[in-house]
């Protein structure tokens, strides 16, 4: 049941980097653009907060286990999503979006196959 839920919580987290490519695609990889649109960034950052929201859910197990990735920085940077709204840093956002979620959604579906045995 453990690594049901783990798996379930990666497609899930690899979901949400999808839609953040999508977003990206549509608004295109330009961070003036970005910057000047809040559409484009609430859209991304909606997608951030949901991912470190679904981290929560990932067993201690599970944590312990996979390391590659930062889990707590990822709940972490939710939590400045969800309170701290219209004070993120710009830069650190287009960072997050255009670096960090490339490399988690590649961990997070390099893992999944280990997790679904």
């Amino acid at each position: 049941m453990r690594g049901e839920r783990n798996a379930d919580v990666l497609r899930r987290i690899i979901y949400y980097c999808n839609e953040i490519s999508e977003t990206i695609e549509r608004f295109g990889e330009d961070y003036t653009i970005f910057v000047k649109d809040s559409v484009y960034k609430n859209a991304t950052a909606l997608c951030v907060l949901q991912i470190g929201e679904l981290t929560t859910n990932l067993t201690d197990d599970f944590k312990q286990t996979y390391t590659g990735m930062p889990w707590a920085q990822i709940k972490a940077l939710r939590n400045i999503v969800a309170h701290n709204y219209g004070k993120i840093d710009d830069e650190i956002l287009w960072e997050t979006i255009t670096i960090d979620i490339p490399n988690l959604k590649k961990y997070c579906s390099s893992i999944l196959p280990k997790v679904e045995e």
